[in-house]
């Protein structure tokens, strides 16, 4: 019973060892691939300007409804940048 119990449990290390390479063979030609890290720059620069639209939609809202339409803005705001931009350099 032990050398059975044992036998089945070197063919599943067995298995289980050629799975996991497979699974690192293939992450691996995944990964060199693609370029996972390279936009992360550009959230931390969205998250910051997001927070500063907000705060300062927010405090210039006279009311409820334009803090909450500030809030919209603030989601958008490069938008608005892209097209303040272009209308200035179109002039």
């Amino acid at each position: 019973m032990v050398q059975k119990r044992a036998k089945i449990e070197a063919e599943w290390d067995d298995e289980l060892e050629s799975k996991f390479e497979e699974k690192a063979e293939s992450w691996a030609k995944t990964c060199g691939k693609k370029n996972y890290g390279s936009s992360s720059g550009g959230g931390a620069v969205y998250g910051m300007g997001f927070v500063g639209a907000l705060i300062y939609y927010i405090s210039i809202a006279p009311d409820f409804w334009a803090g909450v339409l500030g809030v919209l803005k603030a989601i958008v705001w490069p938008g608005f940048l892209v097209y303040d931009l272009l209308k200035f350099l179109g002039q």
